[in-house]
C-alpha cells in the first residue's frame, strides 16, 4: 500500500521549461526530482541523440515506457518527463491518480529558449521553427487529454512553480468528456481561490464574467468568490435569481440573459454557477446557449450539488409539463467544490444529498454502502481520499466518462429519478428532490423485488438506510397512483411510449428497463402508501 504522495509530473513540449521549473518545485516541496531524458541517458551511457542515431526512436519510446512504469511506484517525486513521453496514452495510464501538469510556451519562445541545443534530434531541420509548429499540432490532441495546463510564456520559473505548488492543496479528480477533460478541485476553503484556479487551467478567458446564485448563497458566499477573481484581473458580476426549482424557467433564463448582455459578457467569458443543483442547472443551461455557448464553472454549495448535480454536463430548466425537459449537454470547464459550505447548510439540505450518495452506493459501491449502514450520518467534511464523498462522486464520474452523452450506461445514475421527477412535478416542486429519489429509490426497489430481479432482503436494507439518515421511504397518500402514472408519462428518460426504469438486483448491479406496466407501478404505490 503506498504511504507517500502520488508523483507529480511536469510534462509539455521541449522548451517549456520542465526541467528548470521541477527541480524549484522538487527543491519548495522537499521531494526527489527526476529528470526522465537524464536518468535514460545515464542508463545508457550516451545522449538522446546518440540514442536516436543508433538505436533509432522506436528505442527510445520503450525505454520512455518502461521507465514510466518504474517512476509511477516511486513515492513523492517530481518527474520531467521527454516532450513525447505522454503522447503515448499507455504512459499516461501508467502514472495513474499522480498530478500530471502540461506546460505550455508559444513557439517562438520555445525556439528562442531551444536556440543552440544541439541535443534535439527531432528539431534536426533547415527551419526549426517550422518544425517546432509541426510537432506541436501532431501532438495537440495527446497534449489535451492532460487535465492541467499552465502557459510558461511571460513568466518566471519561479512563478510557474509557485502556481504548481498551488494545484496540490485541493484534491483533484478528472472528467473526460467527448474532446475535454473537467477537472474537479475538491477541498477546504477553494472559494477564495477560484480567480487562481481558472487562471490555471486556461490564459483565453475575457475579464468580463457573471456569477450566477441566489440571494441566500450570495449573502453566504458570493464575496470571496468575486474578491479571488478581481485579484486576477476579472470584472464579475453577481446575477441573483430567486432561490427554488419553481424559479428555474425559460423566464428566468431569458432575465439572466438581459443581465449577460449588460455586463457586456462576449463568446470568450466564463460563468459560475455558485449554489446548489437549481443554480448549477440554470447557469449552466444559460452558458450553454448564450451566444450559442460560453464556459461555464460549476461552484457547488450543497452535497447534493456536490456529489451529483454538478458533474457530467448535463443542465436543463423545468417546462410545466416536466422537470428537465428543456436543457442541453454542457461539460462544465472545471468544477470546484468547496467542503467548507457544506457547514452552512440546514440538515434537510444534508439528507437531500445523502439520497445521491446512497443512490450512487446502490448503484455500483456496494462498500460505500455498507460504510454508510455502519455511519448513517458521516462527517460531509471529510478530506481523506477514501471518503464516502469522494466515493460517491466517482460513482458518477466513471459512468460519465464511459457514456458522457447518455447513449446508455449512464442511464443507470437515473436510480429512483422515474418515479422522483413525477412526486416533484406533483409536489409542485415542493418536494426536495434528495426525498423524492429517496421515495423513488424505494419504488424501484420494490418493482424489482415483485419481479423477483432481487430479494426482499435488499429492499429491507435499502429502507432501513434510508429511514436512518432521515429521509422518508413513503409516497404520500395525497397523491394518487394515476396521477402519479400520468406525470411520469412527461419523463424525458421514456423510450417512445414507454418508460424506462433503473431497477436493483444487489448492491453495485442494476439493470435498465423499459416494459414496466401501469399495472405494476399502481401497485408499488398503493402498497407504500397502504403501508405509510
Amino acid at each position: 500500500m503506498r504511504n507517500g504522495l502520488m508523483p507529480l509530473v511536469l510534462t509539455g513540449f521541449m522548451g517549456t521549461g520542465k526541467t528548470s521549473v521541477g527541480q524549484v518545485v522538487a527543491e519548495k516541496l522537499g521531494r526527489e526530482f527526476v529528470d526522465m531524458d537524464v536518468l535514460i541517458q545515464a542508463e545508457e551511457g550516451m545522449t538522446v541523440s546518440k540514442i536516436f542515431e543508433t538505436r533509432g526512436e522506436a528505442y527510445f519510446r520503450a525505454r520512455e515506457a518502461d521507465l514510466c512504469g518504474r517512476l509511477a511506484e516511486r513515492e513523492n517525486p517530481v518527474i520531467s518527463t521527454g516532450g513525447g513521453t505522454l503522447v503515448n496514452p499507455q504512459n499516461r495510464t501508467q502514472f495513474g491518480e499522480a498530478l500530471v501538469v502540461c506546460l505550455d510556451a508559444e513557439p517562438d519562445d520555445i525556439l528562442d529558449r531551444l536556440n543552440g541545443a544541439r541535443d534535439r534530434p527531432l528539431l534536426k531541420s533547415p527551419n526549426p521553427r517550422q518544425r517546432i509548429i509541426e510537432l506541436l499540432d501532431a501532438r495537440r490532441e495527446a497534449y489535451a487529454q492532460i487535465e492541467w495546463h499552465l502557459n510558461t510564456t511571460g513568466k518566471t520559473v519561479e512563478q510557474v512553480a509557485d502556481e504548481i505548488v498551488g494545484l496540490l492543496q485541493p484534491r483533484k479528480i478528472a472528467v473526460t468528456a467527448p474532446d475535454s477533460v473537467c477537472p474537479i478541485f475538491v477541498g477546504s476553503g477553494l472559494l477564495g481561490r477560484v480567480g487562481k484556479l481558472i487562471n490555471l487551467t486556461t490564459d483565453t478567458f475575457s475579464p468580463y464574467c457573471a456569477i450566477i446564485t441566489n440571494p441566500r448563497v450570495s449573502e453566504l458566499h458570493a464575496q470571496p468568490v468575486v474578491e479571488s477573481l478581481r485579484e486576477r484581473g476579472f470584472a464579475p458580476r453577481v446575477i441573483e435569481i430567486p432561490d427554488s426549482e419553481q424559479y428555474k424557467t425559460l423566464d428566468s433564463v431569458s432575465r439572466i440573459y438581459d443581465q449577460l448582455i449588460d455586463a457586456r459578457l462576449d463568446r470568450q467569458s466564463i460563468i459560475f454557477a455558485l449554489g446548489g443543483g437549481v443554480i448549477g442547472d440554470i447557469a449552466g443551461f444559460a452558458a450553454a446557449t448564450f451566444l450559442r455557448g460560453v464556459s461555464f464553472v460549476q461552484l457547488p454549495t450543497t452535497l447534493l450539488a456536490m456529489v451529483d448535480a454538478s458533474l457530467g454536463g448535463k443542465v436543463a430548466v423545468d417546462h410545466p409539463r416536466g422537470k428537465n425537459l428543456v436543457g442541453a449537454f454542457k461539460q462544465p470547464h472545471a468544477v470546484i467544490a468547496d467542503t467548507n459550505a457544506l457547514t452552512t447548510l440546514p440538515a434537510a439540505e444534508l439528507h437531500s444529498g445523502m439520497a445521491e450518495v446512497v443512490k450512487h452506493a446502490v448503484i455500483d459501491d456496494a462498500g460505500l454502502f455498507e460504510m454508510l449502514e455502519q455511519n448513517p450520518h458521516p462527517d460531509p467534511i471529510t478530506r481523506s481520499k477514501r471518503s464516502w464523498v469522494a466515493r460517491a462522486m466517482q460513482v458518477k464520474i466513471n459512468i460519465v466518462a464511459r457514456d458522457p452523452l447518455e447513449q446508455g450506461e449512464r442511464a443507470k445514475l437515473n436510480l429512483g429519478h422515474t418515479f422522483g421527477h413525477a412526486f416533484e412535478l406533483l409536489s409542485n416542486y415542493g418536494m426536495q428532490h434528495g426525498e423524492a429519489v429517496a421515495i423513488g429509490m424505494v419504488c424501484a426497489t420494490r418493482l424489482a423485488a415483485r419481479r423477483d430481479l432481487c430479494d426482499t432482503h435488499l429492499v429491507t436494507r435499502i429502507e432501513k438506510l434510508l429511514s436512518a439518515i432521515g429521509l422518508p421511504t413513503r409516497v404520500p397518500r395525497e397523491m394518487a397512483a394515476d396521477a402519479i402514472w400520468s406525470a411520469m408519462a412527461t419523463d424525458k428518460k421514456r423510450v417512445g411510449s414507454r418508460l424506462r426504469f433503473i431497477l436493483p438486483r444487489a448492491l453495485g448491479d442494476v439493470v435498465i428497463v423499459d416494459d414496466v406496466t401501469r399495472e405494476e407501478v399502481v401497485s408499488v404505490i398503493d402498497e407504500l402508501q397502504t403501508t405509510s
